[in-house]
């Protein structure tokens, strides 16, 4: 058997193609799901501890969270490289091309550390002037600067530790992408307290434990895709970047990246907003606020992951049945989900502040505003189903669209609208820009998803009674 026909191997930890779709999807998403939250502990305990810093921890807060744009931003190229590489990856699997799998992940790997170094260069130089533009102000940018310009020498290893642990979990490997991220976050757990309080570096010390961290997981992530155990084996002769390979898989990872950089862009909108009505405590209550809606929203976003293989390698196969099963179970999973989470958020809002802060006029203005800004999460996982399932079949162009369409054609523009409509209570309006775009843009993109996948059933169903007949014909 050639190498292009070489069958994935029994070592491989899943099979994507046999078996019931829904306890494979839980058997992918559950690792997803704890590797995501896992991952997001490494801003969330730096903030956690942050916001408890003596004498500074609201002012530190602040001005770390104004740095959340610039860090959705470094990630969102990660995404831009290895969401669509990864999908493209499992499509060639499906279709038993494994070296064609293997050059789509060199092309990725040697996208992703040049993306790094001009990253590194560029926050470096302009970063404490974009931090301003951010919403820093004069008392809040020493401590943004501080942990920006240390974070930003770190960059390499957040693009290679984010995008490269997307093609082991492309392979069915979930437990061991779930322990490339355990290994970070437990070390960066560990180092926060003795680098911020025992070392004495405050913000710095945050900076300095992400990095340290991050580099413990690229380093981990690069040896398992160089060793036996890897199906796809990551080879230097592949990083020559070819347009024809590179090319598809940021066209199709353009809708994950627009996701994430979009949301560094609405931060900065939001920041800007609400220090123009609220000043540094609404921008603060802001850096709360997503943080916890960040944190809440990773179990959809590990469920789509966890259904991303099992739908890209079906689709590659022919399996459309399967692909219909595997969207159906993520969809269930991730609206039960999300109905959830928008209850507890509007019942104990209270809960959420208290993990960040102690200031009472920032549990004040963060209780009623946890409660507007999450109105419309329940919708978010018909929103995440659909558009992450449009990326898994290879449809770049829709799901591009459908990522523009929430946050660019209306987040973004309600932000600055409804301040000049409800005018009485202008931080109200702002937060209320969230569930307004949630809800509008759910429906228009599950109205879109059925109608595609409806003919995507047909045309598959077509295709196999045209070969059913070629073979009774034959």
């Amino acid at each position: 058997m050639s190498g292009n026909q070489q069958r994935i191997p029994d070592r491989k930890e899943i099979n994507l193609g046999e078996g019931k779709v829904g306890k494979l999807l839980f058997r992918l998403a559950l690792p997803a799901i704890t590797a995501q939250i896992i991952n997001l502990l490494y801003n969330l305990v730096d903030r956690v501890y942050i916001g408890h810093l003596p004498g500074i921890g609201a002012s530190a807060l602040t001005g770390v969270g104004v740095t959340l744009p610039v860090i959705l931003a470094i990630s969102a190229f990660a995404s831009l490289f290895s969401t669509g590489g990864a999908a493209r990856a499992s499509i060639m699997m499906g279709r038993k091309k494994k070296e064609e799998a293997e050059r789509i992940m060199g092309n990725c790997a040697a996208a992703l550390l040049a993306a790094a170094l001009a990253l590194t260069v560029f926050f470096q130089i302009f970063g404490r002037n974009i931090l301003m533009m951010f919403g820093a102000s004069d008392n809040t940018i020493g401590y943004a600067w501080d942990y920006m310009q240390l974070y930003s020498l770190g960059t390499v290893f957040v693009q290679i530790a984010l995008g490269l642990n997307y093609f082991i979990n492309a392979q069915g490997y979930a437990t061991m992408g779930m322990l490339s991220v355990i290994i970070g976050a437990g070390t960066n757990i560990i180092l926060d307290p003795i680098l911020m309080f025992g070392f004495d570096m405050g913000v710095q010390g945050a900076a300095l434990a992400t990095i340290i961290s991050q580099g413990l997981s690229a380093l981990w992530i690069v040896i398992f895709l160089c060793s036996p155990r890897s199906f796809l084996k990551l080879r230097i002769r592949n990083f020559k970047i070819l347009p024809g390979v590179l090319g598809p898989c940021i066209a199709l990872g353009a809708s994950p990246f627009v996701m994430q950089f979009t949301e560094s862009i609405l931060n900065v909108c939001f920041n800007i907003s609400l220090k123009a009505y609220g000043g540094d405590i609404a921008v603060g209550v802001m850096a709360v606020l997503s943080s916890v809606m960040q944190f809440a929203l990773l179990p959809i976003t590990g469920m789509t992951q966890g259904s991303q293989p099992i739908v890209s390698y079906n689709y590659g196969a022919g399996k459309m049945d399967r692909v219909k099963q595997a969207f159906q179970c993520l969809l269930k999973a991730s609206v039960t989900y999300a109905v959830i989470l928008w209850a507890l958020a509007i019942l104990f809002p209270q809960m959420f502040m208290r993990m960040f802060t102690t200031d009472a006029e920032y549990i004040a203005m963060g209780t009623w505003a946890m409660r507007v800004y999450t109105a419309g999460i329940c919708v978010m996982g018909v929103q995440y189903a659909c558009q992450q399932t449009f990326v898994a079949l290879g449809n770049a162009r829709t799901s591009l669209l459908l990522a523009l369409l929430r946050k660019v054609f209306l987040l973004i523009p309600l932000i600055f609208i409804l301040p000049h409509i409800i005018t009485n209570h202008k931080v109200f309006a702002v937060f209320l820009a969230e569930p307004t775009a949630d809800v509008a843009a759910a429906a228009t993109t599950a109205t879109l998803f059925f109608r595609y996948l409806k003919k995507l059933m047909n045309t598959g169903r077509k295709t196999k009674e045209a070969a059913y007949d070629s073979q009774r014909q034959g």
